[in-house]
C-alpha cells in the first residue's frame, strides 16, 4: 500500500507559482516540475511536461521515454511559436510497481529515499553540483554560492541531443519513503531538518509534508515549494 501526501506553496516571494505536481497512487506515478522561464511561460512549461508524462505512462512507456517525450514538446512548443524568451522546467517522477521503484530526474528537482535514514537519490544536474564533483568548492560552498541556481539540464532547453536524464532503480520496501520536491524545499531546509521531519511514524504522510512547507516557509520561503512524501506500507 502507498500512503502519501502532497503539496504547494507560491512562498513568501514570488507572484506566481510556476511549479507542478502530480501524485497518483493507483498508476504508481508521483512527479515534481519545476517551471522557468518570463511572464506565464514557467506556469505553462511544468504544466505541459506532467501532462505529457502522465499520458506517457498511461499508454506503457518507461518513465525515462515518458520525459524524453516531454522534453521532445516542449521544445516543439518553443519552435513554433518563436518566443525570444525560454520556457524550461525541471523533473523528478517516481513510479512504482508491485516490487520496484524507478526514479528519474533532470535539473535540480531533487529525489530522496528513507529507510533507516535520508539517502538523496538524485543528483543536481546544476553549475554548482558540476564544481563540487571537480573538487573546486565544498557542499557548504555550494549551499552559499551566488551561481547555485544555474542548470546545466532542463526539460525545453537543454537540446534532445545533450539532454541527459539520470535515472536509478531499485527494490521497494515495506517502511521504505520516498520524497520529490523542488528546490524552494531544499534551499531553506537542510537534509537533517528534512530528515527529522519525515522520520517522525507517528504522523501521518500529509502532516509530515504539511511540516516540510511549513519548515521551508519559516526559512525565509524564497521560491515555489512543492513536494511529494510517499511511504509504502
Amino acid at each position: 500500500m502507498i500512503e502519501f501526501g502532497h503539496g504547494t506553496h507560491v512562498g513568501l516571494r514570488r507572484a506566481r507559482n510556476e511549479d507542478t505536481y502530480y501524485a497518483d497512487a493507483s498508476l504508481g506515478l508521483f512527479l515534481v516540475a519545476d517551471g522557468m522561464g518570463g511572464h506565464q511561460h514557467g506556469e505553462v512549461a511544468s504544466a505541459m511536461a506532467r501532462d505529457a508524462i502522465v499520458g506517457s505512462v498511461r499508454k506503457g512507456k518507461s518513465l525515462a521515454e515518458a520525459v524524453h517525450g516531454a522534453a521532445a514538446r516542449l521544445l516543439e512548443h518553443a519552435q513554433r511559436y518563436d518566443d525570444a524568451l525560454p520556457m524550461g522546467t525541471t523533473v523528478a517522477a517516481i513510479r512504482f510497481t508491485e516490487q520496484d521503484y524507478e526514479v528519474v530526474w533532470v535539473g535540480d528537482s531533487r529525489i530522496y529515499q528513507w529507510k533507516s535514514g535520508l539517502r538523496q537519490i538524485s543528483h543536481d544536474h546544476s553549475l554548482v553540483q558540476r564544481l563540487v564533483e571537480a573538487g573546486t568548492i565544498d557542499e557548504a560552498q555550494a549551499k552559499r554560492h551566488p551561481q547555485r541556481n544555474i542548470l546545466t539540464q532542463a526539460l525545453g532547453i537543454t537540446a534532445l541531443e545533450q539532454l541527459h536524464i539520470s535515472m536509478a532503480t531499485g527494490k521497494l520496501e515495506p517502511g521504505m519513503s520516498f520524497l520529490a520536491c523542488s528546490d524552494g524545499l531544499t534551499e531553506e531546509v537542510s537534509d537533517s531538518r528534512i530528515a527529522e521531519i519525515i522520520g517522525r511514524r507517528e504522523l501521518a504522510a500529509q502532516e509530515c509534508l504539511d511540516h516540510l512547507l511549513l519548515a521551508a516557509l519559516d526559512g525565509g520561503g524564497s521560491d515555489n515549494i512543492t513536494a511529494i512524501l510517499a511511504r509504502i506500507h
